[in-house]
């Protein structure tokens, strides 16, 4: 069935659009994890293990969905998780999300193996925008990093914790995915089946790490993949000092992503950062790990109310959303429900994600007879 955007009404459709436009290894990229993937699916099954309990009769008639995180008043309790290589899936990029951001009042996140630079994102919207850092061996390049969100006027760093060594992407490795794409016998046939895809690739601005080109050769020429960049750059004696420095240089909300554990929550409060993503990077680095949603209650039951907390990844629906936002969550963020939407139709695709995720909250706590996120609780959870 060849789709369109108009046939796209959720995650599963806009997967399908971004399978059919894509090239097989660009498009196995976003969606695959690593190893067997069982932490990949583990981390949407996972809010299936509870059902949300319903009120009736509460009177119904607007629903406030505003919320506050990282000093930063948003219009939704979700935004855009920071993505690597964005313009690989879209000419457009981080420049798609950051208008949709805007228009919509929510946050987007711009990674440091982004592909549009800190400086051409500040210029396009006044959006809140938070950027995923990663502590380099070069620690010159993540100072200026920091430096330079800071003259753009970011709202938040994100310091990404999970990610000293390279996840084993498998698909990558059947794939024979590359950064850029090689054109070879096996790749020749799906680049000239994806002819749209191929010549904006081909013709439009050179795809480069916007942030780190000036510092490192695979800023211009990756010429293996991202995980041999992940395995060269990045500093694996990366400890809680580094991160303290990171956050008093930056000054600013500041968040530890990758918190799995109650443990390092609470070292996360040590250091001063102000929120926390639980997360697993997608599924994407270590396979087995536990998922966001099953490592929420414990963590909220230990820190609640002392540090914000946002659930990164798996959330596909609504419900999904309040779900964890009723076991304590202050926002959620995810990446491959916008991927997908991104890679399938630009700016359009990621406007009906996010307008289609926006629906679905607002009918679903409407039917569990909710005003306000503050009104969600433990209460109306019952796990099986």
């Amino acid at each position: 069935m060849f789709l369109r955007l108009k046939d796209c009404h959720n995650t599963q459709d806009f997967r399908k659009l971004a399978k059919q436009r894509l090239p097989s290894s660009i498009f196995h990229y976003i969606d695959g994890g690593s190893d067997d993937e069982i932490t990949y699916r583990r981390n949407t099954e996972a809010f299936n293990k509870c059902d949300l309990i319903p009120n009736v009769l509460a009177g119904m008639e607007n629903v406030d969905l505003t919320t506050t995180i990282f000093n930063t008043k948003m219009k939704l309790p979700f935004f855009l998780s920071p993505t690597a290589m964005q313009r690989l899936f879209h000419h457009d990029g981080e420049k798609a999300l950051a208008r949709v951001a805007s228009r919509e009042g929510i946050m987007m996140g711009v990674s440091t193996i982004g592909t549009v630079s800190i400086e051409e994102l500040g210029k396009l919207t006044e959006g809140p925008k938070i950027f995923q850092l990663y502590i380099h061996k070069d620690k010159g390049l993540t100072n200026d990093l920091i430096d330079r969100c800071k003259q753009s006027k970011f709202d938040a760093i994100a310091l990404t914790v999970d990610t000293i060594v390279g996840g084993n992407r498998e698909r990558d490795l059947y794939t024979g995915m590359t950064t850029p794409p090689k054109l070879t016998f096996k790749s020749l046939l799906s680049f000239a089946t994806h002819p749209t895809w191929t010549m904006n690739y081909l013709f439009r601005k050179k795809f480069e790490l916007a942030q780190v080109k000036d510092y490192v050769k695979q800023g211009t020429d990756i010429t293996s993949s991202i995980v041999n960049y992940i395995n060269s750059q990045m500093d694996q004696t990366m400890s809680w000092k580094d991160a303290a420095e990171a956050k008093k240089r930056w000054g600013g909300p500041f968040a530890i992503k990758g918190i799995n554990s109650v443990e390092d929550a609470k070292k996360a409060i040590d250091i001063g950062a102000t929120a926390i993503m639980i997360s697993n990077h997608g599924g994407r680095q270590l396979d087995g790990s536990i998922s966001p949603f099953d490592a929420l209650q414990d963590i909220v039951d230990a820190v609640g109310g002392k540090i914000e907390i946002i659930l990164d990844g798996g959330i596909r629906r609504g419900t999904h959303i309040l779900k964890a936002l009723s076991l304590g969550a202050n926002a959620c963020s995810g990446g491959r429900f916008y991927l997908y939407a991104l890679a399938g139709a630009g700016e359009p695709g990621v406007e009906k994600a996010v307008t289609k995720l926006k629906e679905e909250l607002i009918r679903d706590m409407m039917l569990m007879g909710c005003k306000k996120i503050a009104e969600l609780s433990k209460k109306n959870i019952k796990f099986r």
